[in-house]
């Protein structure tokens, strides 16, 4: 599965930006999905993931209530509405899936598949 993230770039904190991962040539309604980010100088750290019924979502504290992970309507893409952004969002976002992944998980050793990233800037 070959995934493609898109939607980063560059915005005042406060502001908001929607990243898409989309998947080349198929369908992503089997699969888990989650979104991670690292910033420079930083581990790779969990962001949000949905499991691949869409019913159950996981974030981490620090963007809850302003972050939320959604399917496309035709499964083939998984949205992250990213609002009220801090200069601490401030890093590369990937997106990752799993194979039938039921629960919303947050180890990225879990994941098979991995987005190549897209960048998300905050100006203060």
């Amino acid at each position: 599965v070959q995934l493609q993230a898109s939607g980063g770039g560059l915005v005042q904190a406060g502001g908001s930006l929607r990243l898409s991962c989309a998947a080349s040539g198929r369908t992503l309604s089997s699969y888990g999905l989650g979104w991670f980010r690292q910033a420079p100088g930083k581990e790779r750290e969990f962001v949000a993931a949905i499991n691949w019924i869409g019913g159950s979502t996981a974030y981490v504290d620090s963007v809850k209530g302003r972050f939320t992970i959604s399917r496309g309507n035709a499964k083939k893409t998984v949205y992250l509405q990213m609002n009220s952004l801090k200069p601490e969002d401030m890093a590369v976002y990937y997106c990752a899936a799993r194979p039938f992944g039921g629960v919303a998980e947050t180890a990225a050793t879990k994941y098979d598949y991995w987005g190549q990233g897209t960048l998300v800037t905050v100006s203060s």
